[in-house]
């Protein structure tokens, strides 16, 4: 994971086109979603799950005119898995599927430092024993339109375009074990995303859903997928289990992430 504060920044008229074109999508399949309402069934899903994920790479943050120093989360701070709760409902009427999903992701770690490091304008020596912590609070609203929906066959049949933000709160702290100082740097992200969202229906039992949202501009990226196996034993209720990953860059505002995040999660859900 790399999370470094920089003063580089995004073309701004780049961002506003991103975001007319985000907002002209979402405007799109409220209507489509308003369309069917009156003449097609509603399906309402409840999901709570846990989720465990790794993060990789190195992070960092520049002020004060110093340059930020890369900090490897596996051997200067050792960065341990995020183990959270997650939660997510879900609307489809017709061809249309709304949903709401919220996860947090708390990684930290403890390490001493092999050289000095330059941590939002504060130099932390060779040989400190340091606390470094990555967190984030990440808000998924999405909707789609199956532009594919077969329900009439022994296996029902999905696809559609996906249209999403992500809102994502995120702070990184490093902190001087003998010292008590700690320096920290946060920042608040609304990721808008177009992607795709599958789903395979094996009788009413088994079905197999796959996810993927995009966006890239200016050299950035944001990555958000997921593949999900869910058992359904009774109608109204099942389990599930899956993978996902959560590959971000982004420069702007003097702020750059580049982050790969990923693990197994899995739960239960109800529907009516």
């Amino acid at each position: 994971m790399t999370l470094v504060w920089r003063s580089h920044s995004v073309n701004e008229s780049t961002m506003t086109l991103l975001w007319r074109g985000f907002v002209i999508a979402i405007a799109v399949l409220v209507h489509l979603l308003v369309s069917v309402k009156a003449h097609a069934d509603e399906t309402v899903m409840l999901k709570a799950g846990y989720m465990s994920l790794d993060a990789r790479g190195s992070f960092g943050a520049a002020a004060g005119g110093l340059a930020a120093t890369p900090v490897n989360v596996d051997s200067s701070v050792h960065l341990g898995r995020s183990n959270q709760m997650t939660v997510e409902a879900a609307l489809q009427v017709g061809d249309v599927r709304a949903a709401l999903n919220y996860f947090p992701l708390r990684f930290s770690g403890d390490g001493v430092l092999g050289s000095a490091l330059q941590y939002n304008g504060r130099t932390f020596a060779a040989g400190d024993a340091v606390h470094a912590r990555l967190q984030a609070d990440v808000f998924d609203a999405s909707l789609t339109y199956y532009l594919l929906n077969m329900d009439d066959l022994p296996s029902r049949v999905q696809l559609g375009v996906e249209a999403a933000v992500k809102l994502v709160h995120a702070t990184s702290s490093i902190q001087d074990r003998t010292t008590g100082v700690t320096q920290s740097v946060s920042t608040t992200l609304p990721i808008p995303t177009l992607g795709a969202r599958g789903r395979v229906g094996v009788s009413d039992l088994v079905g197999l859903t796959g996810r993927a949202g995009y966006i890239g501009f200016a050299g950035n990226h944001f990555l958000d997928s997921e593949l999900q196996v869910e058992f359904s034993p009774l109608p109204t209720m099942g389990v599930y289990a899956g993978y996902r990953l959560i590959d971000l860059k982004l420069d702007r505002s003097g702020v750059l992430l580049n982050t790969v995040v990923s693990g197994p999660f899995l739960g239960g859900f109800i529907r009516f």
